[in-house]
């Protein structure tokens, strides 16, 4: 039934193929020319934004925007983050939305402590494993469109949880700007447009598999996709978010919008019911950190979400000096690879939702895990296959990414996301809104610790970032894409610790995306995976290092258009002056604006 490969994360999230990964815009015509001087810093970056009472860095100029007005009436980083990721969901459909999914780290200098909130959905609870494999007829996947990857969203339960314990001003407050954008229309960015476009493609593909797409049709597509600076509507989305604002979370899962959603899934035949949405509730839950050099401490979520995969490389990488070689040579990206596939092994192994599968967390992380690890990688050769590692116990988890920051030094990392692009394809009727299809990521493996279960959380792509430098807040960070999301904040790090990169310029940095190998949605053998995977590379890594790769035994791809490597946005903060510092990357849309 799938079009696409399910292996590949860090495409799926975007909606990507590797087949399509590399289209470019055609409407772009050829230009042979290079670009242009600076007077400070790479001729192949901009400068980093700095302000001193408060910073925005989101995927679009106009939120970033809201978020700062938000923070210029008094409101708070997080006040400003739910205000800025509402107007991301009308703004940017693409990647996120209230049907999606959501996760944050959040820096509360009163407490002097991070928070973490898994704000995630579970599978329905009516619906058995042995019901759900019968209602894949014969299938040994599961569809990433229609009804069955359907999971509850948990975006708005988590807008409510941040915003009882850090917020200031009202919901409606926070809401207002883009009901108003909803309403009146807003012009469509050029990187958003060019995925509308390619989401719509896929839609029209899997219509058998989707089923109602009349309502996704008249919310997202009535005239065909929306082009780049033509003006987009949704006065649906702005009648649904104008109920949350004035009923709060229960306006959603216990209200009118539940029992309408509960409806729609009764008539187009899929699992979700009024029940399950009346459960939901968002997890508190604590960062992991771990040292990487140099005082600088990587702070990441634990499962269902791939988080401690970047800690796991983390601590990995950091039994090699990886500045004595050039950033981009061969030698670099080969310990990255390398360090990508070792914990990506141990996350298709053990990351699932811990209220059914706990994982060995403390093993996992442990700096003499990492050293047994590094020890596996052979500085000349790529290893064909690597395997999990075997716990030494006594007994026996497309997006938008957004960080916010406040004058009083509160700092929001967060990210959220229906996963493979746009969703499932499915808008209830009169909301809109898509449904996500987070479900996909289920293992059909009845032994998986990320099999499917009824009111299970499935494992989860979408991660924040934050950094601590001397125990000290430091930065607020994350980058999109699926797969692409762990190993793109190990990079963003090096390229910040290791080569003294500016913030700009460490998101600007040609990067590298392993894809392939072993997966959480896999039976426990791995059975069908491509192993040593490919590794892609945009063109700023050189021909050299290219060739190099390829005679070590990776399988390199160039790939020239950005999507498949995310997109970037952080803030840093001085802890001397308290100055900010703003950036986001060429590869998206996005704008750091502060004040």
């Amino acid at each position: 039934m799938r079009n696409l490969i399910l292996s590949s994360l860090s495409l799926a999230a975007m909606g990507l193929s590797p087949a399509n990964a590399q289209e470019t815009n055609s409407e772009q015509p050829v230009l042979e020319i290079g670009s242009g001087g600076r007077p400070v810093g790479e001729s192949w970056s901009r400068s980093p934004v700095h302000a001193q009472h408060g910073m925005a860095a989101t995927a679009h100029p106009l939120a970033s925007q809201i978020a700062i007005d938000i923070l210029k009436k008094g409101g708070t980083a997080v006040d400003a983050a739910i205000a800025a990721n509402a107007a991301l969901g009308l703004m940017e459909p693409t990647g996120n939305g209230i049907g999606g999914d959501l996760f944050a780290i959040i820096w509360d200098p009163k407490s002097r402590k991070l928070y973490g909130l898994n704000g995630s959905g579970k599978s329905p609870m009516g619906t058995s494993y042995k019901q759900f494999i019968k209602q894949l007829k014969g299938s040994k996947t599961i569809p990433p469109f229609g009804p069955m990857p359907v999971t509850v969203p948990g975006t708005v339960d988590a807008w409510f949880e941040m915003h009882d314990r850090f917020g200031k001003l009202s919901m409606a407050d926070i809401l207002a700007p883009t009901i108003s954008y909803a309403r009146e229309g807003h012009p469509i960015a050029p990187v958003i447009g060019y995925y509308l476009n390619g989401n719509l493609s896929r839609f029209e593909q899997n219509l058998d598999m989707i089923g109602e797409f009349d309502n996704a049709r008249n919310t997202y597509f009535k005239d065909g996709p929306p082009k780049a600076g033509e003006i987009f509507k949704n006065p649906d989305l702005a009648g649904t978010l104008s109920k949350i604002a004035a009923g709060g979370r229960d306006a959603f899962y216990k209200g009118d919008i539940a029992k309408t959603i509960d409806a729609y899934f009764k008539r187009i035949g899929g699992n979700l019911r009024y029940e399950d949405f009346a459960a939901h509730d968002s997890k508190w839950v604590e960062p992991g950190c771990v040292v990487y050099r140099s005082g600088y401490e990587l702070c990441e979520l634990p499962p269902n979400s791939q988080g401690f995969a970047a800690l796991q490389m983390a601590n990995i990488l950091k039994n090699v000096d990886l500045s004595q070689w050039p950033r981009g040579s061969a030698e670099v990206l080969h310990y990255i690879t390398e360090a990508k596939r070792l914990a990506f092994e141990d996350v298709a192994r053990f990351y699932a939702d811990p209220d059914i599968s706990p994982a060995p967390l403390d093993w996992l992380l442990s700096d003499a895990y990492g050293k047994e690890r590094f020890a596996l990688i052979d500085p000349t050769k790529a290893n064909p296959a690597f395997g999990p590692g075997e716990p030494k116990l006594e007994g026996e988890g497309d997006t938008t990414y957004l960080t916010v920051a406040d004058k009083d030094g509160m700092m929001v990392s967060l990210i959220q996301s229906n996963y493979r692009g746009m969703g499932s394809g499915l808008v209830a009727d009169g909301l809109g809104f898509m449904f996500q299809d987070r479900g996909e990521l289920y293992s059909l493996d009845a032994d998986h610790p990320n099999v499917y279960a009824p009111g299970k959380r499935p494992f989860q792509t979408i991660i924040p970032a934050f950094m601590k430098k001397d125990g000290k807040p430091f930065m607020s960070f994350g980058l999109m894409g699926g797969g692409m999301q762990p190993q793109g904040h190990v990079q963003v790090m090096i390229n910040l610790v290791d080569y003294g990169m500016n913030l700009q310029e460490a998101g600007d940095a040609a990067r590298l995306n392993h894809d392939g190998g072993r997966q959480p949605t896999d039976d426990l053998a791995g059975t069908g995976a491509d192993l040593l995977g490919v590794l892609n590379v945009e063109p700023g890594i050189s021909t050299e290092t290219v060739e190099r790769l390829k005679a070590m035994g990776h399988k390199v791809e160039i790939v020239s258009n950005g999507a498949m490597f995310g997109g970037y946005q952080a803030i840093t903060r001085d802890a001397d002056t308290g100055v900010y510092t703003g950036a986001t990357e060429m590869r998206k849309d996005g704008q750091a604006i502060g004040y």
